[in-house]
């Protein structure tokens, strides 16, 4: 089976709960081995949440900050790939340096498409968010505070329907997303290989080991969702250890080219 580029298809293999949890242990290393590039950029992805959580604040759309907490861990295969450099480079033994994770990034230009996936999915998340509000809310809705908003959502038929539908619907956006670029972003750092090569070697690899991956989807959520509660503080270590965790996976899950 061959690329559309006319090259052989990575080989995808079967993992276990014992690889997630191996490749968790192994991104933990990383992060204590270089820890000022992991504290970089989850102090980066948090600062990034606090600014929109403000700018949410100042425009009195404070009500956007539980589907911002959550449309947030879409973003995070994108945020990390400098991480899965930092753990390329670690693996193979050579140096770190910002200049060099930089060049090496900015050098795969089918990246660039890949995050242009991310974030579309991303902005249809936020406005699907929008969009129930006005059907389901009330078009002119506005709330003083996020308090005054999970009342609102919590205690009446129309704001549990909201609830209800919007989680449904972040799901299966969360798992398509997911299923696109779990080792997609790893797979083109790591070779030369077109964005749409990358997103069905992905979607492989979810398919081939379904019940796995999906818990590891749910402890990125789960972990990117409570990490992000405090302000977004969380995310400072919570990132980079899921980042350098989710190289080590996809090691796991694609197999190395075949020497010649």
């Amino acid at each position: 089976m061959t690329t559309i580029s006319g090259k052989v298809d990575p080989v995808v293999r079967r993992i276990g709960a014992s690889d997630i949890a191996e490749a968790l242990v192994k991104g933990l290393r990383d992060f204590q081995a270089a820890p000022l590039y992991g504290l970089a950029f989850g102090g980066f992805y948090a600062a990034g949440g606090m600014v929109i959580l403000l700018c949410l604040t100042a425009f009195g759309m404070i009500y956007f900050a539980y589907p911002l907490a959550a449309g947030f861990a879409l973003i995070g295969p994108f945020v990390a790939i400098g991480l899965y450099e930092v753990s390329r480079r670690l693996e193979a033994k050579q140096p770190l340096s910002v200049r060099a994770i930089w060049s090496t990034v900015t050098s795969r230009s089918e990246i660039g498409w890949m995050a242009f996936v991310t974030l579309f999915i991303f902005v249809i998340w936020m406005y699907q968010v929008r969009l129930l509000i006005a059907l389901l809310i009330g078009l002119n809705a506005s709330f003083s505070s996020l308090r005054e908003f999970l009342t609102v959502v919590l205690t009446t038929n129309e704001g549990l329907v909201f609830l209800a539908i919007g989680n449904i619907v972040g799901a299966a956006l969360s798992l398509i997303l997911f299923s696109l670029t779990v080792v997609s972003f790893p797979l083109l750092l790591d070779r030369d290989v077109d964005f749409v090569t990358a997103m069905v070697t992905s979607v492989r690899s979810v398919v081939t080991s379904p019940l796995p991956m999906i818990g590891w989807a749910a402890v990125i959520v789960l972990l990117l969702i409570v990490s992000s509660l405090p302000y977004f503080l969380g995310l400072v270590v919570t990132l980079p250890v899921l980042g350098h965790a989710t190289w080590h996976l996809y090691r796991r899950i694609v197999a190395p080219v075949a020497s010649a």
